[in-house]
């Protein structure tokens, strides 16, 4: 199977200087196994995924203000978990370059998850041999960071609940949300609240209710914190 790389190559946002990397990156054991004479991905996977792990763990350290190495952990696990992989793959179009077996072909293997995610690592790991570390983290950060922030967005969908989860972890430590006014009109009121550990104002918020202004108001001490951007 012949195929022009050229648009891959530019959706990837690498030019490989060795172009049978890239070929190998993309290439199935069930492609390899009937005898074409070229080397599947798997090692290349191996690699990189360490690469991935080490990109993603200083970028997180870097960057997550976590105190927390679980929460650290949980996040890296799910920027990089097998669903994540899928879906970069997915918007690179790397299934429609995939070198697979007849048989890996006819049942779909194309679109198959564990494929497409083994394909992004093999492909990050080319890039990595080709041209160094300097461009496979820009390949991995194109990625990592909206997927983080994403997943940082849910974990603190729940401002109160995330805020004293953090502040839980220092003992003696109290946290006191105080409504500090309320206009309008019956139908249309907002409140606002501040959110007071130990007495000092970390974060005020306004809502429709007390309920949402107290999410607020915990959303902005998470702020302060350096949780929430």
């Amino acid at each position: 199977m012949s195929m022009d790389l050229a648009p891959l190559m530019k959706e990837i946002g690498y030019e490989f200087k060795n172009v049978e990397l890239l070929w190998q990156a993309l290439t199935h054991s069930s492609f390899a196994n009937e005898g074409h004479g070229i080397e599947c991905y798997e090692r290349l996977e191996f690699l990189g995924d360490s690469v991935l792990g080490f990109v993603t763990a200083r970028y997180l350290y870097e960057k997550d203000r976590s105190p927390n190495e679980g929460e650290l952990t949980k996040l890296r696990a799910a920027v990089v978990c097998e669903k994540a992989l899928c879906s970069y793959s997915k918007q690179l179009g790397l299934g429609k370059y995939a070198r697979l077996g007849r048989g890996e072909q006819h049942s779909g293997g194309a679109e198959r998850p564990s494929i497409l995610a083994d394909m992004y690592e093999a492909v990050l790991a080319a890039i990595y041999l080709d041209g160094g570390m300097e461009p496979a983290e820009k390949f991995v950060l194109r990625f990592i960071i909206p997927e983080a922030e994403s997943q940082r967005r849910r974990r603190f969908k729940d401002y109160k609940t995330a805020l004293q989860e953090i502040v839980q972890q220092n003992p003696g430590e109290r946290l006191e949300y105080v409504l500090s006014g309320e206009f309008g009109p019956d139908h249309n009121k907002t409140f606002v609240t501040e959110v007071h550990l130990n007495s000092n104002v970390i974060g005020v918020g306004r809502g429709r209710s007390k309920k949402e202004s107290e999410q607020q108001a915990a959303r902005e001490a998470l702020k302060l914190m350096g949780y929430e951007s």
